[in-house]
């Protein structure tokens, strides 16, 4: 049944598409036999005005002369003297459609496709869905929709619904866990991450509640940390961020991810030399391609502005150079896009962040995060993800 379903609609669009040029072909045939028969009338009646005296012979030799003319020019004369105007139909054209098109589609279908394949119900696709981050999502529902009371499901799936960027559905299932499993830091980072994406990265009051209480339930998590540090920013009170921001930077570990954006948060508060600072290095981490270091930065205190400067990029270029011997280092990436959009060298930074994205490419983490902070510190990123 299925085969004979598939033949009848391959001949049902084989017709629809092959019909129009056969119809067509068929109008211009009859116009172009309508304006022959036309010219052979004229011709036919010149000839009897002639015979009647009506017409002399000079003005009747010119007039046929131009209506044969025209008449050769609609109906072209073969070389054994016989009209030309019999109906051109497209025949290779129809035999493609009909017969070439169909069997390319069958042929690739069965190299391509699985034909001996039994068909799959919802039900069983659901219970196996594999990697199908949409079937594992369906199958969560289904099961939540059959237990509404079930927390553990809901604290399952908010995550999920934030990561596939469902923020309306992510809300609305951290609250469900909230309300049926409790509060805890991890729920309630949830929730306050979620109400801040879905606010374009605005810490509303329900998520700095949210991130308070987290912070009091489990104290020291970065997120949490960042997220009150840059409400506080929001909020005008320039102060306060910068020393949250500041505190922040000492107590992340070296080649932290979140370092390169806590650093642009206090550049944006006015904590450039504090930005600058190096951070405190995790026991046995390695060592990488880093920013000035505290002498670098008590020298450059006395300096004046366009020594200050001078020595900035020198480091920058330093830093540039040691991340094309060894590329491998996304701190350092991280570091150098950041650290030429505050040298306002747009264009390095664009440049730097092309290099980085190859190392490192936008589809991995790490790709988006030097995205996510390209963004935060105005860095075009047009073109370089070609």
């Amino acid at each position: 049944m299925f085969w004979i379903i598939i033949a009848l609609l391959t001949a049902a669009v084989a017709i629809i598409l092959t019909y129009p040029l056969m119809r067509s072909n068929g109008a211009a045939d009859n116009a172009r036999e309508g304006e022959v028969a036309v010219y052979r009338d004229q011709l036919a009646e010149l000839q009897r005005e002639r015979d009647s005296g009506l017409i002399g012979e000079t003005e009747a030799e010119y007039a046929r002369g131009e209506i044969g003319r025209r008449l050769l020019a609609a109906a072209p004369v073969k070389t054994d003297g016989t009209s030309s105007i019999s109906p051109r139909r497209h025949n290779a054209l129809a035999s493609i459609v009909t017969v070439l098109l169909p069997l390319m589609g069958l042929c690739l279908y069965l190299f391509m496709g699985t034909p001996n394949m039994p068909d799959m119900p919802l039900a069983a696709r659901l219970e196996k869905p594999g990697n199908d981050m949409n079937l594992m999502i369906a199958r969560a529902e289904r099961h939540l929709a059959q237990n509404p009371a079930d927390g553990a499901g809901w604290d399952v799936l908010a995550p999920i619904y934030f990561k596939t960027m469902r923020l309306g559905d992510a809300e609305m299932a951290y609250r469900t866990a909230i309300r049926l499993q409790g509060e805890n830091a991890s729920r309630l980072t949830g929730l306050a991450e979620t109400l801040i994406a879905a606010n374009e990265g605005v810490v509303v009051d329900d998520a700095r509640t949210a991130l308070e209480d987290a912070e009091k339930m489990s104290p020291g998590n970065p997120r949490v940390r960042f997220y009150l540090a840059l409400s506080l920013e929001q909020a005008g009170k320039t102060d306060e961020a910068r020393q949250a921001f500041v505190t922040l930077l000492k107590d992340s570990p070296e080649g932290a991810p979140w370092i390169p954006l806590v650093q642009a948060h206090l550049q944006n508060t006015g904590g450039a030399d504090m930005a600058a600072a190096p951070t405190r290095q995790a026991p046995g981490g390695p060592s990488g391609p880093s920013g000035p270091s505290a002498e670098d930065v008590a020298a450059a205190s006395n300096m004046s502005s366009e020594g200050r400067q001078a020595m900035v990029a020198g480091m920058v270029e330093s830093l540039d150079a040691r991340l094309k011997e060894n590329p491998d280092n996304f701190e350092g990436w991280m570091r150098l896009v950041r650290s030429y959009a505050m040298l306002k060298n747009d264009e390095k930074a664009k440049q730097a962040l092309a290099e980085g994205l190859k190392v490192f490419p936008p589809s991995g983490d790490q790709g988006r995060q030097l995205l996510a902070l390209a963004q935060q510190l105005g860095v075009d990123a047009q073109g370089v993800t070609q």
